[in-house]
Protein backbone atom coordinates (compact mmCIF):
# COMPACT_ATOMS: atom_id res chain seq x y z
CA UNK A 1 0.00 0.00 0.00
CA UNK A 2 1.21 3.18 -1.01
CA UNK A 3 0.84 5.70 1.87
CA UNK A 4 2.48 9.00 1.36
CA UNK A 5 5.13 10.19 4.34
CA UNK A 6 4.34 13.52 5.80
CA UNK A 7 7.64 16.03 4.74
CA UNK A 8 9.33 17.89 7.44
CA UNK A 9 8.62 21.24 7.62
CA UNK A 10 11.92 23.59 8.05
CA UNK A 11 12.09 25.57 11.25
CA UNK A 12 12.24 28.82 9.91
CA UNK A 13 9.44 28.95 7.39
CA UNK A 14 6.42 30.97 7.98
CA UNK A 15 2.76 30.39 6.94
CA UNK A 16 1.59 31.76 3.94
CA UNK A 17 -0.48 35.17 4.67
CA UNK A 18 -4.01 34.43 3.95
CA UNK A 19 -6.25 37.10 2.28
CA UNK A 20 -8.84 38.29 4.18
CA UNK A 21 -12.60 37.03 3.82
CA UNK A 22 -14.66 39.87 3.67
CA UNK A 23 -13.38 40.81 0.27
CA UNK A 24 -17.28 40.52 -0.97
CA UNK A 25 -18.13 42.95 1.59
CA UNK A 26 -15.90 45.71 0.51
CA UNK A 27 -17.42 45.54 -3.00
CA UNK A 28 -20.52 45.92 -1.66
CA UNK A 29 -19.73 49.12 0.17
CA UNK A 30 -17.88 50.58 -2.72
CA UNK A 31 -21.16 49.92 -5.25
CA UNK A 32 -23.28 51.39 -2.53
CA UNK A 33 -22.01 54.90 -2.65
CA UNK A 34 -24.10 57.44 -3.82
CA UNK A 35 -21.68 59.73 -4.22
CA UNK A 36 -20.35 60.25 -8.21
CA UNK A 37 -16.57 59.98 -8.72
CA UNK A 38 -15.57 62.77 -10.57
CA UNK A 39 -12.09 64.49 -11.01
CA UNK A 40 -12.76 68.27 -11.56
CA UNK A 41 -9.75 69.51 -14.08
CA UNK A 42 -11.27 73.33 -14.72
CA UNK A 43 -14.21 75.24 -13.88
CA UNK A 44 -15.03 78.28 -15.59
CA UNK A 45 -16.32 80.42 -12.67
CA UNK A 46 -16.21 83.51 -14.24
CA UNK A 47 -19.23 82.15 -16.83
CA UNK A 48 -21.55 82.59 -13.56
CA UNK A 49 -20.42 85.95 -13.43
CA UNK A 50 -20.79 87.18 -16.71
CA UNK A 51 -23.72 85.55 -17.81
CA UNK A 52 -27.21 84.51 -17.20
CA UNK A 53 -26.91 80.55 -17.40
CA UNK A 54 -30.11 79.50 -18.89
CA UNK A 55 -29.47 75.40 -19.69
CA UNK A 56 -26.81 73.33 -19.75
CA UNK A 57 -25.91 69.81 -21.08
CA UNK A 58 -22.74 67.68 -20.68
CA UNK A 59 -20.99 66.03 -23.78
CA UNK A 60 -17.82 64.31 -24.40
CA UNK A 61 -14.48 65.91 -25.92
CA UNK A 62 -12.66 64.01 -28.73
CA UNK A 63 -8.99 64.58 -27.24
CA UNK A 64 -5.57 62.97 -28.42
CA UNK A 65 -3.65 61.17 -26.04
CA UNK A 66 -1.14 63.71 -24.95
CA UNK A 67 -4.05 65.96 -24.48
CA UNK A 68 -5.53 63.56 -22.24
CA UNK A 69 -2.47 63.25 -19.85
CA UNK A 70 -2.53 66.78 -19.86
CA UNK A 71 -5.70 66.96 -18.59
CA UNK A 72 -4.79 64.63 -15.88
CA UNK A 73 -2.39 67.13 -14.52
CA UNK A 74 -4.91 69.68 -14.02
CA UNK A 75 -3.50 71.78 -17.10
CA UNK A 76 -6.31 73.07 -19.13
CA UNK A 77 -7.78 76.59 -19.42
CA UNK A 78 -11.95 77.40 -20.63
CA UNK A 79 -12.04 81.06 -19.16
CA UNK A 80 -11.95 82.24 -23.03
CA UNK A 81 -13.66 79.13 -24.38
CA UNK A 82 -16.90 78.85 -26.20
CA UNK A 83 -18.50 76.54 -28.24
CA UNK A 84 -19.87 76.40 -31.74
CA UNK A 85 -21.83 74.92 -34.10
CA UNK A 86 -20.19 74.27 -37.47
CA UNK A 87 -21.78 71.80 -40.57
CA UNK A 88 -24.11 69.80 -37.91
CA UNK A 89 -21.56 69.12 -35.42
CA UNK A 90 -20.91 71.05 -31.52
CA UNK A 91 -17.18 72.25 -31.74
CA UNK A 92 -15.36 73.63 -28.47
CA UNK A 93 -13.18 76.79 -29.84
CA UNK A 94 -10.84 78.18 -27.53
CA UNK A 95 -9.87 75.67 -25.09
CA UNK A 96 -6.67 75.69 -23.60
CA UNK A 97 -4.94 72.50 -22.76
CA UNK A 98 -0.92 72.71 -22.67
CA UNK A 99 1.52 70.20 -24.00
CA UNK A 100 2.49 67.20 -22.49
CA UNK A 101 5.89 67.75 -21.74
CA UNK A 102 6.81 63.77 -21.88
CA UNK A 103 4.96 63.12 -25.29
CA UNK A 104 7.49 64.77 -27.44
CA UNK A 105 7.25 64.99 -31.08
CA UNK A 106 3.76 63.50 -30.67
CA UNK A 107 2.25 66.60 -28.52
CA UNK A 108 -0.76 68.78 -29.75
CA UNK A 109 -1.53 72.17 -30.92
CA UNK A 110 -2.54 73.86 -27.54
CA UNK A 111 -5.53 75.41 -28.94
CA UNK A 112 -7.09 73.91 -31.29
CA UNK A 113 -11.06 72.94 -31.65
CA UNK A 114 -12.21 70.14 -30.33
CA UNK A 115 -15.50 68.36 -31.22
CA UNK A 116 -17.96 67.95 -28.50
CA UNK A 117 -20.08 64.45 -28.47
CA UNK A 118 -23.86 64.74 -28.13
CA UNK A 119 -26.63 62.73 -29.61
CA UNK A 120 -28.63 63.78 -32.11
CA UNK A 121 -31.42 64.57 -30.51
CA UNK A 122 -30.00 66.10 -27.86
CA UNK A 123 -27.91 68.35 -30.49
CA UNK A 124 -30.91 69.39 -32.11
CA UNK A 125 -32.53 70.56 -28.68
CA UNK A 126 -29.45 72.83 -28.06
CA UNK A 127 -28.88 74.20 -31.38
CA UNK A 128 -32.40 75.10 -31.63
CA UNK A 129 -32.48 77.32 -28.74
CA UNK A 130 -28.98 78.64 -29.33
CA UNK A 131 -30.40 80.13 -32.49
CA UNK A 132 -32.29 82.81 -30.13
CA UNK A 133 -30.50 86.04 -30.52
CA UNK A 134 -27.93 87.01 -27.75
CA UNK A 135 -27.36 83.51 -26.38
CA UNK A 136 -24.10 82.36 -26.26
CA UNK A 137 -22.72 78.30 -25.68
CA UNK A 138 -20.06 78.39 -22.73
CA UNK A 139 -18.45 76.03 -21.23
CA UNK A 140 -18.57 75.70 -17.16
CA UNK A 141 -16.46 72.86 -16.21
CA UNK A 142 -14.31 70.12 -17.56
CA UNK A 143 -13.70 66.64 -15.35
CA UNK A 144 -13.32 63.18 -15.77
CA UNK A 145 -16.52 60.98 -15.46
CA UNK A 146 -16.73 57.68 -13.54
CA UNK A 147 -15.30 55.66 -16.62
CA UNK A 148 -12.26 58.01 -16.93
CA UNK A 149 -13.87 59.54 -19.93
CA UNK A 150 -13.38 63.35 -20.53
CA UNK A 151 -16.60 65.62 -20.19
CA UNK A 152 -17.49 68.67 -20.71
CA UNK A 153 -20.63 71.04 -19.67
CA UNK A 154 -21.70 73.29 -22.08
CA UNK A 155 -24.42 76.34 -20.97
CA UNK A 156 -26.64 78.51 -22.78
CA UNK A 157 -26.19 81.68 -21.60
CA UNK A 158 -27.11 85.18 -21.87
CA UNK A 159 -24.67 87.78 -21.29
CA UNK A 160 -25.60 90.42 -18.09
CA UNK A 161 -25.53 94.04 -18.15
CA UNK A 162 -23.26 95.77 -16.09
CA UNK A 163 -26.25 96.68 -13.78
CA UNK A 164 -27.26 93.30 -13.57
CA UNK A 165 -24.02 91.94 -12.33
CA UNK A 166 -23.94 94.63 -9.56
CA UNK A 167 -27.58 93.49 -8.97
CA UNK A 168 -26.61 89.89 -7.96
CA UNK A 169 -23.66 90.86 -5.70
CA UNK A 170 -25.84 93.21 -3.89
CA UNK A 171 -28.15 89.95 -3.94
CA UNK A 172 -25.20 87.68 -2.79
CA UNK A 173 -24.45 90.55 0.19
CA UNK A 174 -27.62 90.94 1.76
CA UNK A 175 -28.06 86.50 1.52
CA UNK A 176 -24.50 86.52 3.42
CA UNK A 177 -25.78 89.53 5.93
CA UNK A 178 -28.78 87.38 6.86
CA UNK A 179 -27.12 84.20 6.96
CA UNK A 180 -24.47 86.07 9.51
CA UNK A 181 -27.61 87.34 12.05
CA UNK A 182 -29.36 84.36 11.57
CA UNK A 183 -26.16 82.18 12.67
CA UNK A 184 -25.86 84.95 15.50
CA UNK A 185 -28.99 84.65 17.05
CA UNK A 186 -29.03 80.71 16.99
CA UNK A 187 -25.90 80.68 18.50
CA UNK A 188 -27.07 83.42 21.48
CA UNK A 189 -30.14 80.93 21.97
CA UNK A 190 -28.09 78.14 22.82
CA UNK A 191 -26.00 79.67 25.17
Amino acid sequence: MNKKKAQPTAPNTKPKPTKPKDKEAKSVVAKSSTTPTHKMVTDNRKAKHQYEILDSIECGIVLHGSEVKSLRNGKCSIEEAYARIKDGELWLVGCEIEEYRQASIWNHPTKRVRKLLLNKHELLRFVGRSKERGLTMVPLRVYFAERGKAKCVIALCKGKKLHDKRETLKKADAGREIDRVMKSKRFDRNV
